[in-house]
C-alpha cells in the first residue's frame, strides 16, 4: 500500500484521491485551501465514510485531518490504517 495506489481526481484547484481501508476511508487532498496545499504538501481525514475520526498514530487526539504531509508521509499512514484495520484494504 503505497502513494502510487491512490487514484487522484480534480478537487476545487487540486486534487483528491479517497481510499477505503476497512471500516475507515482516507481522503488525500492538495489544492490552495488544503493544509500544505500552497507548497506543494497533501492533507489528509480520516472517517468512517459519515464524520471524521481521530486515530491514534495517525491523527492527533480530537482531529480527524492532519496536513503538511509528504507523498511519503501519506504512504506511511496508509500502511498505518491498513496495519490497524488488518490485511484486507479495498
Amino acid at each position: 500500500m503505497k502513494f502510487s495506489d491512490l487514484n487522484f481526481h480534480e478537487l476545487y484547484d487540486g486534487v483528491q484521491a479517497v481510499m477505503g481501508i476497512g471500516d475507515y476511508e482516507l481522503s488525500v487532498v492538495k489544492h490552495s485551501s488544503s493544509y500544505g496545499g500552497k507548497q506543494g504538501l497533501y492533507e489528509i481525514m480520516v472517517s468512517d465514510g459519515i464524520n471524521g475520526v481521530s486515530l491514534p498514530g495517525i491523527t492527533n487526539d480530537g482531529d480527524s485531518v492532519k496536513g503538511y504531509l509528504t507523498e511519503d508521509d501519506v504512504s506511511s499512514i496508509m500502511k498505518k490504517l491498513a496495519m490497524i484495520e488488518g490485511p484486507s484494504y479495498g
